[in-house]
């Protein structure tokens, strides 16, 4: 998609070097489509062609022309953003292109610590943006890249069991086989009834995503459930248990659409 104005006399294109060969991922963007990105890891460079190709019968004065690698964070607020990473590298001194033009750019093993995220109140986006610079308005062309970052499996990963419940009313045990998960794993765990003295309709199990954003008193959580489901219809009694298996596979728990 070209994100030239009016009457713009040419026309920009980023083609990525081994574009063909790279993995791709579906990603949310904000007004809810999924857009294909090419996939980058952490100390990868980034690598490939500019093309300029002029309209028929027009010629292009400018300013020079840069390619930047960029990362920024932004907010609800598009007037307060912290940019992370900025790399800029020059592709033509000022002059004047009469005919098409491709220019290579390479950003060497560049660092990518933070993987691409777009929630409710962030968005944290790595990009190649081109411009030409012109005296007025300069042309310019944007292509966002996914980044993934590899994670190992945690050294300590242990069982969670907690009690909660009223005093002499009623008292539940939860007990969960592991206290962190992959995206595709199972959850597995056990309800248990210890002590039952007032009715309970019924019990639900629920998912919830939460983003934080801030630091301190600033901080704001958003919450998100991904999916609801009754486990439990009637009064349980005394003694009694309801066991839990959840298959996490089949929900979108991450902006990630599809690897």
């Amino acid at each position: 998609m070209s994100l030239f104005g009016f009457g713009s006399p040419a026309e920009i294109n980023i083609i990525l070097n081994g574009a063909d060969k790279r993995r791709q991922t579906e990603i949310k963007t904000e007004d809810g489509r999924k857009e294909k990105l090419y996939v980058y890891y952490d100390g990868e460079t980034v690598s490939g062609r500019v093309s300029i190709n002029l309209k028929p019968g027009k010629k292009l004065e400018h300013h020079g022309v840069k390619i930047e690698f960029g990362q920024i964070e932004l907010y609800f607020d598009r007037g307060n953003h912290h940019e992370f990473t900025s790399l800029v590298k020059e592709l033509s001194r000022p002059g004047e292109l009469v005919s098409n033009v491709n220019y290579d750019f390479e950003f060497v093993q560049v660092e990518k610590p933070y993987e691409t995220y777009s929630g409710t109140n962030v968005r944290l986006r790595y990009y190649l943006k081109v411009t030409v610079c012109k005296r007025i308005t300069d042309i310019t062309k944007d292509m966002d890249l996914a980044v993934h970052t590899l994670c190992q499996y945690p050294e300590m990963n242990n069982s969670i069991k907690m009690e909660v419940g009223i005093e002499d009313c009623l008292h539940i045990e939860f007990e969960y086989n592991k206290s962190k998960y992959h995206l595709k794993d199972v959850i597995i765990g056990k309800i248990y009834f210890l002590l039952v003295r007032i009715k309970i309709k019924h019990m639900e199990l629920a998912i919830i995503k939460r983003e934080t954003t801030g630091t301190g008193p600033n901080t704001f959580n958003e919450n998100e459930t991904i999916a609801k489901y009754e486990i439990m219809d009637g009064a349980p009694v005394r003694g009694e248990s309801i066991p839990i298996r959840l298959f996490l596979s089949g929900y979108e728990l991450t902006n990630y659409a599809r690897y």
